[in-house]
């Protein structure tokens, strides 16, 4: 089943925790810290698979995690980090932030890998932490927390020359004999519900991919008969064959309507060139439009073709025009637009301070839960460390300035703590 759009929970690994640890052996008194580092947690990574075509799989499993880095151990053993996880999709992947509609990433080379979330590093164990006024350092971290996103994935179909038209017109059966595709055929419109892929010979040295867009109709652009849905493959091909309907009611309305749809959905797509054609001359009424749709076209500067896909006319000739003008178009690499790149907005050590009750105050931000997530609580070093952490990020300022009293709550996350003067 052709899948192009789905979403998915990802989530990266924790990192290993940090050992506060300290030397025992015979004769050796005072060892010293020997507390291991955490290994670091996999990272969550899609990457390109050329075999795939379809975003189906995710129909099946939705959340994908990679797993946690292990713990350090004694005598500075580090822990092993864990391996990444791995999450295969198709090229023209375009990946979203699902909460905020950040794009992420756009996945079109095979093998090409996006990140999408970072696993934790591994906490460090006491031996970091010992100096000259402190030998015996009780501080360790636990590991970092990984990251979790939901993630809308895309799939825009990478094809040289896409073909475009109404409902009905022929364009399955021209991919048909152009191409080794097999597309669902039938006398009656909307028979295409998916776009299908096929590729075309035109020499025995070069080939181009043709993708068969279904019907867009009026309102496309607005999501009318799942426009959105077709629309987005018609983004990444450089050529368009727009075929015209000769049996339709009237193939210049449609053609108008067509690329008045194409640039409603995005401006881009209307700059794209076009091989316009009119199908089905094997009838006596195309032959009749014929005349009229030509005189009418050229005085638009656009020269029409004329084949019968169903009796094989000129459909050589259609395929050379289209090959010709996709050697004179820039690949989507060089285009002017390219797709935006991703970039974190907020600074990490930003916080907030609200109120919560009478007595109760809430601090959220990315570093200070963070820390209280590799804060060792039951370590008065640890604890120690993690008050002067919010000291230097000015949360015990903004907490005073709130109106913060002796013994009231304080929560960081999932912790709650005490105010002490």
């Amino acid at each position: 089943m052709f899948i192009d759009q789905a979403e998915i929970f990802v989530k990266s690994g924790k990192g290993g925790d940090g050992m506060m640890h300290f030397r025992r052996e015979k004769y050796v008194p005072r060892g010293g810290p020997d507390g291991g580092d955490g290994g670091k947690g996999g990272d969550l990574v899609l990457e390109v698979k050329p075999t795939l075509n379809t975003l189906a799989a995710f129909r099946h499993v939705i959340r994908y995690a990679a797993d946690d880095g292990r713990s350090g151990g004694s005598n500075n053993k580090y822990g092993k980090s864990a391996d990444d996880c791995i999450v295969p999709v198709p090229p023209g992947t375009v990946v979203y932030d699902a909460v905020t509609g950040d794009l992420l990433g756009d996945l079109t080379e095979p093998g090409q890998r996006l990140v999408v979330c970072k696993g934790g590093r591994g906490g460090r164990g006491n031996t970091h932490f010992k100096s000259a006024r402190n030998q015996a350092p009780r501080t360790a971290e636990k590991g970092e927390p990984g990251e979790e996103k939901r993630l809308r994935l895309e799939l825009k179909l990478i094809a040289d020359i896409g073909i475009i038209g109404v409902p009905n017109a022929g364009k399955s059966t021209l991919l048909s004999v152009l191409t080794n595709a097999k597309p669902e055929i039938a006398p009656y419109p909307f028979t295409t519900l998916i776009p299908n892929l096929g590729v075309a010979e035109v020499d025995d040295e070069t080939s181009v991919v043709l993708a068969d867009i279904p019907g867009l109709i009026e309102g496309a652009s607005k999501g009318v008969g799942l426009g959105h849905d077709f629309l987005r493959h018609v983004q990444r091909t450089r050529v368009l064959i727009h075929l015209l309907d000769g049996l339709g009611e009237d193939p210049l309305a449609d053609f108008s309507q067509i690329n008045s749809e194409l640039a409603l959905f995005d401006p881009n797509l209307a700059k794209k060139p076009q091989i316009v054609a009119v199908n089905k001359l094997d009838q006596a009424e195309a032959q009749e439009q014929l005349p009229r749709l030509k005189k009418e076209l050229k005085k638009r500067g656009i020269e029409l073709l004329s084949v019968s896909a169903l009796a094989r006319t000129n459909i050589r000739e259609l395929l050379f025009a289209a090959f010709n003008r996709l050697a004179e178009t820039p690949s989507i690499d060089d285009a002017e637009t390219p797709m935006p790149v991703y970039k974190p907005k907020d600074d990490p050590k930003e916080f907030t301070v609200s109120r919560e009750g009478a007595d109760e105050w809430r601090v959220s931000g990315p570093a200070i839960e963070r820390s209280a997530a590799m804060t060792y609580w039951q370590h008065q070093g640890s604890v120690r460390r993690f008050q002067k952490l919010m000291e230097a990020l000015g949360v015990e300022t903004a907490l005073r300035k709130a109106g913060i009293k002796d013994g009231d709550t304080v929560y960081v996350a999932d912790f709650e703590l005490e105010w002490q003067e």
